[in-house]
């Protein structure tokens, strides 16, 4: 019986990683044609000339969460600000900092408490007060003071309720932008009514030098933890996203950067605030509003760098991060199960969201599994060591070529980096992840399902940012320790879903 069983469980890791290989190479073909397709959102001078200079250009809102930032919140406040778009607010909720965020942000900005009519549009923790520049240079500037609610979503939802212009940027306040982030990724929703979200590409800040918020040198980080996740995130935007953005499929819209149409997210009941997995929640109400109320829907991929975020630093912080996108997985299945294999949601419910389930939300577990029996029958003797080489050795194959296709998609577009180095220094951390980076990310997805399943608490968490190596104007410091070089974290939200 037991051989038995371990022979149908052979095939079943066989069909499943073939699946999974196919599933790969046919996003790897529809990001290539997803790029070259999507070359029209290149911003030329000719449109961002339009965007200046028109009066319909429509407003946008960049709504940041913070959270005990204190270590980097003068310069990144300072990025969002430096945004190159005629019509902008930037809208930073201190979500019940015990640390010095909202004092540095009312020194360096010259803030002080305004009179507002909050309006409570979506529930959240309860509104403190609002605070606003009394400087020109910052009227583009207001903080929401709220209690702590625990997740991003509840905070972004306070950002959305103070927030005045129809469409709006859910960011990290950890985050560097473009200074055309904006412009970039307007123009779909400016070219068609049916775009609901737009995704713009989002890498690791983590070794850049940063001047006044601006980076100002593009480098790889220098550290193995988030030196891998830049690997880890190239592949999701420029293969997975890409991929599933040519077929309307996209499983999410980043939580570190995506721009929405507020109308939708209104409409659809605003994040969940309770939800760990809000990009991922976020896209599956909209999707599921859209089809319910019978509107034409599209979420675009952009093919352009806008944000660049921390990541996390060391394994302790990744664990926090990668347990709470377990947990939040897991909690978005449970919510939104009426969605799976539902022609009525079209893509989400028949292509999407059974691909997640599979291949992403199980792949941990089987992989557990897989290296388990794996040890066992190496230990009592019956593991063909031949037929294992070789299988192994064509699945590494797949996997540099796999990381080929990402970095020459990143060459395609631009570059990340400057130096040949640096590309090589990361395709060398993709060559060593499988053995060194992805069974930590395996167990702490397991250990996020666990943490559900037992109705444990999800805790949001200290992400510990380390700041970016750099300088910031003088009288425009704010903590001097946010200046240290950094080692690393991520998508202070990221969820990099979809990883593929």
């Amino acid at each position: 019986m037991k051989d038995i069983l371990f022979y149908f469980y052979g095939y079943v890791i066989f069909f499943y990683s073939m699946g999974l290989i196919i599933s790969y190479i046919v996003l790897m073909w529809l990001a290539v044609v997803g790029i070259m397709r999507n070359k029209r959102y290149q911003l030329t001078t000719y449109n961002k000339n339009i965007m200046d200079t028109s009066p319909y250009t429509p407003g946008v809102s960049i709504v940041a969460p913070a959270y005990n930032e204190e270590k980097t919140i003068i310069d990144n406040v300072n990025s969002l600000l430096g945004q190159e778009y005629p019509k902008f607010e930037v809208v930073v909720v201190n979500d019940g900092s015990t640390d010095k965020t909202l004092d540095l942000l009312i020194e360096n900005f010259a803030l002080v408490e305004v009179p507002f009519a909050y309006v409570e549009y979506i529930h959240t923790k309860p509104y403190k007060r609002l605070f606003k520049s009394t400087k020109p240079e910052f009227s583009r500037l207001i903080v929401v003071d709220k209690e702590n609610g625990g997740t991003k979503a509840d905070a972004v939802n306070a950002g959305l309720n103070a927030s005045s212009y129809p469409y709006f940027i859910n960011t990290d306040v950890d985050c560097i932008l473009s200074k055309d982030a904006i412009s970039r990724c307007i123009q779909p929703m400016l070219e068609s009514p049916d775009v609901i979200a737009v995704s713009g590409i989002m890498s690791a800040s983590n070794g850049c030098e940063v001047e006044n918020g601006v980076i100002t040198k593009l480098r790889p980080p220098h550290t193995p933890c988030p030196l891998f996740q830049t690997m880890e995130y190239m592949r999701s935007f420029l293969v997975g996203k890409m991929g599933w953005s040519a077929i309307n499929a996209m499983p999410n819209v980043s939580g570190g950067y995506g721009l929405f149409d507020k109308k939708v997210v209104m409409a659809a009941g605003g994040y969940s605030g309770d939800s760990f997995a809000e990009d991922m929640d976020m896209i599956i109400r909209m999707v599921g509003y859209c089809c319910d109320f019978k509107r034409k829907y599209k979420i675009v991929q952009v093919p352009a760098y806008s944000c660049w975020t921390e990541m996390p630093p060391n394994i302790k912080v990744l664990y926090r991060q990668r347990t709470r996108w377990g947990y939040g997985l897991i909690q978005t299945f449970v919510r939104h199960r009426r969605f799976l294999f539902n022609y009525k949601y079209k893509q989400l419910g028949m292509v999407t969201l059974p691909y997640v389930l599979i291949f992403e939300a199980l792949a941990p577990i089987i992989e557990f599994v897989g290296f388990l029996v794996f040890v066992y029958q190496a230990l009592t003797g019956v593991v063909n060591w031949t037929s294992a080489a070789v299988i192994f050795f064509g699945l590494y194959t797949f996997c540099f070529i796999l990381a080929s296709v990402v970095l020459f998609n990143d060459y395609t577009l631009g570059g990340s980096f400057r130096k040949v180095r640096s590309y090589l220094l990361v395709l060398g951390a993709a060559m060593v992840e499988p053995f060194l980076y992805h069974p930590f990310i395996t167990l702490f997805s397991i250990k996020g399902y666990f943490n559900y399943l037992t109705r444990k608490s999800g805790v949001w968490g200290d992400m510990s940012r380390s700041g970016t190596k750099g300088k910031q104007k003088k009288g425009n410091s704010g903590n001097n320790e946010g200046e240290e070089a950094a080692p690393a974290e991520n998508a202070g939200q990221v969820r990099v879903e979809g990883a593929i």
